[in-house]
């Protein structure tokens, strides 16, 4: 009988697992963990290239064109070109910046560095008091903007506004368009002094003289001494910027020598700068010139400068022509025709000569 009583008892408890266990059939139980990745199938077949390559490099394209430097810095010789023709000039190469542009009354002109200065302050070249930094040739920063707008336009000019000739009565001006940056510094520093109650003029010193690059006074026709008179030249009064379109010209040369080819613009047919003669013409005066002065003792023709001492007005003046036209001006004529045959020809009468 007991053992009747047990039987019944695990059959119970068999039919309850079995209707617990069909109860939760429905029921969907918590994800297990993921386990291990089974082995790797075979590759497919290569699908085709895409474009991206080739958008990549027109975006870096794009990119680079939106700098401003390459205006100005890209693979053309817009800058190397300029600078070996500039390495060739005095600009360039020439000694005035050592042994001048450290000097205050001086550095004005000598000194790129100091032009620019100068320039931007409002001075004349006389007003300069500070020659600050070390001399530098005139170069690209000298006449032009560089990196102001780090743009093309930086090579604009430093200045093309009227120039004025501190040497000679107030309000005399140089209106030579983008030349007026040249005549900043081509012009004298002095006029010759008047005569003395003897009715001389005392030569100071072996510079004495206009001073270096008087070319501007010589285009406007005035800074000889004597009775000579002057008038503007045409190439000075026709030719709209004076310096820069002869000794520039369509080319851009920067050596600044004068071209041919610039002048051929008004003068049709001109093959060399001495066609008409005038060139000729004006060493010839030259030289008889400087024969009178050697032989009055006031030119020392070795040395290839004036002799210190007090000569009559005429004569000094004679002499002040002489290196005007021969010593700063060097255009043998060609600056102003007109004006140079005159101061020659008053010159030589003056000296005694015919």
């Amino acid at each position: 009988m007991k053992h009747k009583h047990l039987l019944v008892v695990l059959l119970l408890l068999v039919a309850m697992a079995l209707v617990a266990c069909a109860g939760s059939e429905g029921e969907q139980g918590e994800q297990g963990p993921a386990g291990p990745a089974g082995p790797a199938g075979p590759a497919g077949d290569a699908g085709e290239a895409g474009a991206a390559g080739a958008a990549g490099a027109a975006g870096a394209d794009a990119e680079l064109g939106d700098l401003t430097c390459t205006e100005c810095h890209d693979d053309s010789t817009l800058i190397t070109g300029k600078r070996t023709a500039w390495e060739t000039s005095l600009h360039g190469s020439g000694t005035a910046a050592a042994y001048a542009g450290t000097r205050p009354a001086c550095a004005g002109c000598h000194s790129g560095g100091t032009f620019q200065e100068m320039v931007r302050a409002g001075l004349l070249p006389e007003e300069v008091e500070d020659a600050s930094g070390e001399a530098t040739h005139q170069d690209c920063r000298t006449c032009h903007q560089i990196h102001v707008t780090w743009t093309g336009e930086d090579w604009a000019l430093e200045t093309a506004d009227p120039v004025v000739m501190y040497a000679f009565e107030e309000g005399t001006l140089y209106e030579g368009g983008q030349g007026n940056l040249c005549g900043r510094c081509h012009q004298p520093r002095r006029e010759i002094a008047e005569a003395d109650a003897d009715g001389n003029i005392e030569v100071t010193s072996t510079h004495w003289g206009p001073h270096h690059g008087p070319q501007t006074a010589m285009l406007l026709g005035i800074g000889g001494g004597g009775e000579a008179e002057g008038s503007p030249s045409a190439h000075y009064s026709m030719v709209g910027d004076t310096c820069v379109a002869c000794h520039l010209g369509e080319d851009d040369n920067h050596t600044f020598a004068p071209a041919v080819a610039a002048c051929q613009e008004c003068h049709s047919g001109l093959e060399g700068f001495d066609d008409t003669g005038l060139q000729t013409e004006v060493m010839e005066s030259l030289e008889q010139l400087e024969g009178l002065l050697v032989a009055k003792g006031m030119w020392d023709h070795e040395e290839d400068h004036p002799v210190v001492g007090v000569y009559p007005a005429a004569e000094a003046q004679a002499l002040w022509n002489y290196i005007l036209i021969s010593h700063e001006d060097e255009s043998d004529g060609v600056h102003n025709p007109a004006y140079t045959r005159a101061l020659l020809e008053w010159s030589i009468a003056a000296m005694g000569g015919q």
